[in-house]
């Protein structure tokens, strides 16, 4: 049977020791805020009724937000231009 994205967070969460409180920071710091409730839905078995499948958006944004969380955001390397913003 293979891994489900639900499969392969509970294991990032076990093997990285994060509480609910950590991958919501987590995934606050790609902008992509979750509540509680909604993250403990993914952490269900698959049977209960709350279940909710993990989306691969999700799990992709929370391995962005881990790498930032674990080395801290990008710095511009040399012959990098910051980014423009929009005006």
């Amino acid at each position: 049977m293979p891994l489900t994205n639900n499969d392969i967070l509970k294991k990032l969460r076990v093997a990285l020791k994060l509480r609910d409180d950590d991958i919501v920071e987590i995934l606050k710091l790609v902008d992509y805020p979750i509540s509680k409730s909604e993250l403990g839905a993914f952490f269900r078995s698959i049977e209960h009724p709350n279940y909710k499948p993990l989306q691969d958006q999700i799990l992709r944004n929370f391995l962005n937000g881990l790498i930032i969380y674990k080395r801290g955001p990008k710095d511009k390397g040399p012959g990098q231009t910051p980014e423009k913003k929009a005006e």
